[in-house]
């Protein structure tokens, strides 16, 4: 079971400007997902994902989120969210939080194993430590 814990005012608030930041820039097939990192001095940074006509060269907006806080001078993460816009053909009003990726729980756990996550778990929002989500890492770090 996925040890989980209650959001607090500050975690809506990083969830609201992953929202924002969608809202403004969101573009059908180049930018739908949105994503705000706090950092351990309280910044928040937000950014949106580059989608690519090859898939496998998109950007995921946690990874644009974290790059934009350390291009800030900003290296250690408390929590991360990310956020899905809704296209035009859908049927749905309001962003909603989107799990990570795999490659992006790597790279959050790779830039912070401390950091939380916040998903929808259970019908809640929630958040977890990304080691959480990311059982049996791969590290090169030597264990004795």
């Amino acid at each position: 079971m996925l040890k989980v814990s209650a959001l607090e005012n500050r975690d809506y608030n990083l969830i609201k400007a992953a929202e924002e930041v969608i809202e403004k820039n969101y573009r059908y097939g180049r930018h739908h997902i949105g994503s705000a990192v706090r950092t351990t001095s309280g910044h928040v940074f937000a950014a949106v994902h580059l989608e690519a006509n090859v898939g496998r060269i998109a950007v995921c907006g946690e990874a644009m989120a974290l790059g934009k806080s350390i291009s800030e001078g900003e290296h250690e993460f408390e929590s991360i969210v990310a956020v899905a816009h809704p296209h035009p053909h859908e049927d749905i009003e309001k962003c909603w939080v989107v799990a990570p990726c795999g490659m992006c729980r790597e790279l959050i756990s790779d830039y912070g194993k401390d950091t939380d996550v916040i998903i929808s778990y259970n019908g809640k929002l929630v958040k977890c430590n990304v080691m959480a989500l990311l059982p049996e890492k791969y590290s090169s770090d030597i264990e004795s």
